[in-house]
């Protein structure tokens, strides 16, 4: 496909009997190929094995796995049955992206909501809400890129970590929006990738999406950040998150806090852009975010070949949490949150304290 075609991460075909069809990540930067997601079933092993990932494009797909799950109810018995399930179902796929619980959550109130209307307008309806939420991520996408930009100046040079970019949203992505945002400005950056191991996102997915927009893009090991700080190459840090704690604490694939204690090292502001959905203000800090731990092959099979011995214990936490004390700013689609405090994360994203 030609770097100038648009990428749609996922996106729903046909009206509420129809399917979602989303990018299967895995294959990427070799292969483009789409996948169509007729069962919930499908829905939720591409959230579980990452066909789809990144914390709002996994919310948006729960969302349309919640209308899959319930096109077949014939009264609404069934399909408030059928949306119990499918809602507990999904919510199984990944523990860590709140994303995905704050769609499902959302969906099932937009249900109980029409208590009583027909079965077709219900099924309507909730179709409507999964697109709101989908067009909603690409809004706040670009406020994300247009408020972080502000923080970029032409010329300098900006690490990410893992892919917090279109392929992890509905459109501009979070922290990839911002450099997206800048380039759009007229401002040249020169991005350092982290390949993000143990399955490489960075290399595989945000060093592809770089590429496609012509943005100075450099890949470097995850081992490498040090040096290439010290080297002076690097005046910022920018991640996304899948989760943030009200105080700020944010969760992010591993590795993420490895970088932050090493820009703070060498006085590099490190930034997490993340939408407002991202925000788990019931959890006090970092503590109490859970971690997803995910299977040893990723590690001692990495794509397929042993890399490890067959009997060497592994320990496999997919995400880590960086403390609120070493970010700079959280930029969100209402604004930057700086310094990153409980009274500013509330007075920014508009709750009461």
């Amino acid at each position: 496909m030609s770097s100038n075609d648009k990428v749609e991460t996922l996106r729903w075909v046909g009206n509420a009997d129809g399917h979602l069809v989303l990018i299967d990540q895995t294959l990427l930067p070799v292969e483009f190929r789409e996948i169509d997601c007729h069962s919930i079933e499908q829905v939720w092993e591409a959230i579980k094995q990452l066909r789809v990932r990144g914390a709002p494009a996994i919310g948006i797909a729960a969302a349309y796995g919640v209308c899959i799950g319930i096109r077949d109810a014939a009264d609404e018995a069934a399909l408030l049955a059928q949306l119990s399930r499918s809602t507990a179902y999904l919510a199984t796929s990944r523990p860590t992206a709140v994303n995905l619980f704050w769609a499902l959550d959302r969906m099932k109130a937009k249900a109980e909501s029409l208590a009583g209307q027909p079965i077709s307008v219900v099924q309507a309806t909730l179709l409507d809400e999964a697109k709101s939420i989908h067009e909603e991520d690409r809004a706040m996408c670009h406020a994300i890129g247009k408020h972080g930009a502000t923080l970029l100046r032409d010329g300098q040079g900006v690490l990410t970590h893992c892919n917090a970019g279109g392929l992890a949203t509905a459109e501009y992505g979070t922290a990839l929006s911002v450099f997206f945002t800048a380039q759009d400005e007229g401002k040249h950056l020169r991005v350092f990738v982290g390949e993000t191991r143990p399955l490489l996102q960075g290399a595989r997915l945000t060093a592809w999406e770089l590429c496609r927009r012509n943005i100075d893009a450099t890949l470097i090991c995850d081992s490498m950040a040090a040096q290439v700080m010290r080297e002076g190459k690097i005046q910022a840090v920018i991640t996304g998150a899948d989760r943030i704690a009200a105080n700020g604490d944010s969760a992010n694939k591993i590795g993420t806090y490895s970088i932050a204690v090493l820009a703070r090292a060498h006085n590099i502001p490190f930034y997490i852009a993340a939408p407002s959905s991202t925000f788990d203000l019931a959890i006090a800090d970092g503590s109490a975010i859970p971690i997803e731990e995910r299977s040893s092959e990723e590690i001692t099979h990495g794509f397929g070949r042993q890399t490890a011995p067959a009997d060497v214990k592994v320990y496999n936490p997919a995400f880590d949490v960086t403390p609120a004390e070493y970010i700079r700013a959280i930029i969100t689609e209402q604004g930057l949150i700086q310094p990153v405090s409980v009274a500013n994360i509330r007075q920014v994203l508009g709750h009461a304290t």
